[in-house]
């Protein structure tokens, strides 16, 4: 018997809404969990990114300095790194603050917007990067699922795919499945 493959997710700078339709593959993720053990993400209750992962589910765009660290220790120890929902593949929602800077928004999020203790944000929050970026522009990316979120039928294909070794073909498709 050969070893499952190790599956991974991760949550950049995104609304969570991907990690949802994953969910929402109801008992379809029962399945995916017998055909594979999943090694760090949200349903697990692990701290640190472990090495040697075959297949990473990224949500999210990489919007802040925490966002780039993670994503390159992701890179560094996946096999195959997939882009999920379209704040991975074209930076979607927070690449619209991309024309206006990060420090306006900031001001107008923590100054202008706040009654009580108007301050920008300390050391404990992540600094922004100038611009938020798709994940492929930062590392490289092997599959794209596109989608606002992208279906749960849809993930389950890719995953199912790529859990029997197969690379799965998603262009052309669509946030309607």
């Amino acid at each position: 018997m050969t070893a499952k493959p190790r599956l991974a997710t991760i949550w950049l700078d995104g609304c969570s809404g991907c990690h949802m339709s994953l969910l929402d593959m109801d008992e379809r993720l029962l399945e995916i969990t017998e055909r594979a053990d999943i090694v760090f993400g949200a349903l697990v209750d692990v701290k640190e990114f472990p090495e040697n992962v075959d297949v990473t589910l990224v949500e999210g765009a990489v919007s802040s300095e925490d966002d780039l660290r993670k994503i390159l220790e992701v890179r560094r120890n996946t096999r195959i790194l997939v882009s999920l929902g379209d704040c991975a593949v074209t930076s979607n929602v927070p690449g619209m603050r991309n024309p206006i800077g990060p420090g306006p928004i900031l001001e107008r999020a923590y100054i202008e917007n706040v009654t009580l203790h108007p301050q920008l944000p300390g050391p404990l929050v992540p600094r922004l990067l100038p611009l938020s970026r798709p994940v492929h522009a930062v590392v490289k990316v092997d599959v794209f699922v596109p989608g606002c979120p992208p279906s749960a039928d849809l993930i389950h294909s890719v995953l199912d795919d790529l859990i029997s070794g197969r690379m799965p073909v998603t262009a052309g498709v669509t946030c309607f499945g």
